[in-house]
């Protein structure tokens, strides 16, 4: 399986802008559909974004369409989250992890994930 470790989590004010990092590791990065999900307190872990195996092709939930970039870099085996406008039901632990298409459902090793808090 691919080896998963975010970065870029932080604290920040409604508005702001914060830039996840996933870090691939173990088998070829570039042979996976990647994602991004999140969870907040208290709720399940929800579907946020994904990216094809190319970087062609991008999906996003609906609460963050048109605010958030999902982005990779093969040659890095590093995919990318840019976040803008943040609000604070943003804030939740925001995790990588490889992604079934259509379904949007996660694979089976997770990351220690980072934590992303927007105050209001």
């Amino acid at each position: 399986q691919v080896q998963l470790v975010e970065s870029g989590g932080g604290l920040v004010q409604a508005g702001g802008s914060l830039r996840l990092s996933c870090a691939a590791s173990g088998r070829t990065f570039s042979n996976y559909i990647m994602g991004w999900f999140r969870q907040a307190p208290g709720k399940e872990r929800e579907f946020v974004a994904a990216i094809s195996r190319s970087g062609g092709s991008r999906y996003y939930a609906d609460s963050v369409k048109g605010r958030f970039t999902i982005s990779r870099d093969n040659a890095k085996n590093t995919m990318y989250l840019q976040m803008n406008s943040l609000k604070p039901e943003d804030t939740a632990v925001y995790y990588c992890n490889t992604v079934d298409l259509p379904t949007r459902q996660p694979g089976d090793y997770w990351g220690q994930g980072t934590q992303v808090t927007v105050s209001s």
